[in-house]
């Protein structure tokens, strides 16, 4: 997954390949060289949108035997400018000949996951291979060899497993390693594409296994928090990170009964002042906002200046609550309000949660 930490501007950083474009080309060179016994290095693909990539390859076998008829051939990832976890990963594609009849078949190798349930646009039991990836994968196939041959390729990701581990596939239900991703091929910097779709998957998900009360949490500290107020499966909790914009306009499209928005005082203060991209790139809370809030409450005139003067949304929501105002269920209910606006839907009973960091509720705009 890509991390959260502040970048220049995605379009004066170096562009990379996703991992299905990687896939791709190794897929390619190997079949390129079980039919000719030559290797193609660098290799080219067709990518959408009209790029032509070429790789250079990190590895290749081959065995042309009677007994053995395969080859290798591997790629490594570059991500360009982004801090994707799979930069260096080494991407490798067997390709052997298949049982006859089969057709062109994808395989899970090492470090490539397998989908395990209902909702992903992957069938359960198939490799974790998105279906844009998927598409231009066999589509370099078909540059090679017709498209209805007989072909077992097997797909791997070096340390995939392990690395799988950092990302929501364990809960979205694919196992034993990483999806293969990409609709383009392309990967911009910083463009959280990965984690939008992951919130998307995770959405569809627990639709698909009828969950009727999701959990939208802007981090680890909220999702352990609203552990101690509802028991839910883990399907439930979407980490929806700095992205609210993003999960409710897609809740707008796929629906559930009951939303639960959990987050810290900084990130929902952001919410209910009409940020939608919750990140500190995007702006800084308002700290005068919260001041008039106060005002409202009751704040006496040296809580609304200190508040007002706040280093932080924590410091400020201190000085409120120190006069025993209650500033959290005011602001999660302007929170709440604001989400009810993107959501604009009478299907979702929607409610607000305020954490501290110590995981203490101080907040609560109920359903």
């Amino acid at each position: 997954m890509p991390n959260h930490s502040y970048k220049p501007r995605a379009d004066s950083l170096r562009r990379g390949w996703t991992t299905g474009a990687c896939a791709a080309a190794a897929t390619k060179a190997a079949c390129s060289a079980l039919k000719t016994g030559q290797f193609p290095d660098p290799v080219q693909i067709n990518l959408p949108r009209g790029h032509k990539p070429a790789f250079s390859l990190a590895f290749q076998e081959i065995s042309l035997t009677k007994a053995k008829c395969w080859s290798s051939a591997a790629i490594i990832k570059d991500s360009g400018d982004d801090p994707d976890i799979t930069n260096g990963a080494v991407i490798t594609a067997t390709v052997a000949a298949g049982e006859p009849g089969s057709g062109i078949t994808l395989k899970a190798g090492k470090g490539v996951g397998t989908v395990t349930r209902h909702g992903l646009p992957v069938a359960i039991g198939e490799p974790a291979i998105n279906p844009g990836p998927r598409a231009y994968i066999l589509d370099a196939v078909g540059e090679i060899f017709p498209y209805q041959s007989d072909l077992a390729i097997t797909l791997s990701i070096s340390d995939g497993h392990q690395l799988a581990t950092h990302t929501l596939n364990p809960r979205l239900g694919i196992q034993g390693g990483l999806s293969i991703l990409g609709t383009t091929g392309v990967l911009v910097p910083f463009s959280c594409s990965a984690w939008i779709d992951s919130i998307q998957r995770g959405i569809d998900v627990a639709r698909a296994a009828d969950i009727k009360h999701l959990v939208a949490n802007t981090g680890r500290t909220s999702e352990q928090a609203v552990k101690s107020i509802y028991s839910l499966a883990d399907e439930a909790l979407i980490d929806m990170g700095d992205f609210a914009g993003g999960t409710l306009k897609y809740l707008r499209r796929y629906p559930v009964p009951y939303l639960t928005i959990a987050g810290g005082m900084a990130k929902i203060t952001k919410l209910a002042q009409g940020f939608m991209d919750l990140h500190s790139r995007r702006g800084q809370a308002d700290t005068q906002q919260l001041a008039a809030i106060a005002a409202q409450l009751g704040a006496s005139t040296g809580c609304q200046e200190r508040i007002a003067a706040a280093n932080t949304i924590a410091e400020a929501f201190s000085c409120a609550l120190a006069e025993g105002l209650p500033i959290g269920d005011t602001v999660a209910e302007a929170a709440r309000k604001r989400a009810a606006e993107i959501l604009r839907s009478d299907q979702i009973r929607l409610e607000v949660l305020i954490f501290d960091r110590n995981q203490e509720l101080i907040g609560r705009a109920p359903f």
